[in-house]
């Protein structure tokens, strides 16, 4: 078990119980590994529907694993946190990754991880022209990306919230430096897409789900970083959902915004949903100030010049919580 991990009585009866029946650990075998939904266990235990629901359910009533639901599906996940939580996956971390039914479970696990993908990266392709189309109007993505390091710095932190995460980028950019990361979108297609990119990364200290970008049911002022990348154009209300990130922000948290400088391509509007046609530093600057934040940093990056071509030019913002910890 892990050095100093302590739990009463209760709670380690609470944990045998629920984990002791050989379909239960099989679950949070598989659960320990990654998000999957109850149709992805069936397929990977070979049992019906209503046993797994009613054995998700025990674990879920004891605390030991989480549901997200996600449109019409659900994916179940590990519980996080408390020692209790660590006490199971120290008594996970004992199983014998050789042992036939262990082996067997995770190759069908993965195999329904590279179908996922597969679907993942249909939707992808499908969508990849007019993602390239936008893409052409700008800077070099890796000069964007570079400048976001650059702006956060090189100090590792523990918590990364990533709004409208997309593909999951910016959960891979900044994988080297959080200790968890979780990203929110409210795409089914897009968080496949996420789920696979981080896979195939290897990234397993970071999780995707879906949320409501202006109502997050997270823990105010547990993340060191909130990222907004390219998300505000498409919001009905950019203010709120400011508001709403410097929320999530702990004591001294930054708030890391890319988004697009005023422009007239009116196509982006009509074609591609966005509700905004860029923002002025001004504009952010305000809603940074209503929304308690000190502003750090403005950087522009203007756009690499095609001809005839309509062009944008990317802007970068940096805020910090002024709030301090208190020893």
């Amino acid at each position: 078990m892990a050095d100093g991990l302590k739990i009463g009585l209760d709670e380690a009866l609470t944990l045998l119980r629920a984990a002791g029946e050989p379909t239960r650990l099989r679950l949070l075998a598989l659960l320990s590994r990654g998000d999957l939904t109850v149709k992805d266990l069936t397929t990977v235990l070979n049992q019906s529907q209503p046993r797994i629901s009613r054995h998700l359910k025990l674990l879920s009533e004891a605390g030991l694993i989480e549901r997200h639901p996600e449109g019409a599906w659900a994916y179940y996940r590990i519980g996080g946190g408390a020692d209790g939580h660590a006490a199971m996956r120290a008594l996970l971390d004992l199983l014998d990754p050789d042992d036939a039914v262990v082996g067997r479970d995770r190759e069908r696990a993965e195999a329904a991880k590279r179908e996922h993908a597969e679907a993942a990266a249909r939707y992808f392709a499908e969508n990849a022209r007019q993602w390239d189309r936008i893409r052409s109007l700008h800077v070099a993505e890796a000069k964007i990306e570079q400048a976001m390091r650059t702006a956060i710095g090189p100090t590792p932190f523990q918590r990364l919230l990533d709004l409208g995460t997309g593909t999951g980028r910016l959960l891979e950019l900044f994988s080297d430096l959080y200790v968890r990361g979780l990203g929110i979108d409210t795409s089914a297609d897009m968080l496949a897409v996420a789920r696979a990119n981080l896979e195939r990364a290897g990234i397993d200290h970071a999780r995707v789900q879906q949320g409501d970008i202006f109502s997050l049911n997270l823990a105010a002022g547990s993340f060191d970083l909130v990222t907004l990348h390219q998300v505000l154009h498409f919001l009905v209300d950019p203010a709120r959902a400011i508001a709403e990130a410097a929320r999530m922000l702990a004591p001294g948290g930054r708030l890391l915004i890319v988004d697009f400088a005023p422009h007239d391509v009116e196509f982006l509007r009509s074609d591609h949903a966005h509700r905004r046609l860029g923002f002025s530093a001004e504009q952010i600057g305000a809603w940074l100030g209503e929304a308690g934040l000190d502003p750090v940093l403005n950087r522009d990056f203007p756009p690499p010049g095609n001809g005839d071509q309509p062009q944008l030019t990317v802007e970068l913002w940096l805020a910090r919580n002024p709030r301090r910890l208190v020893a």
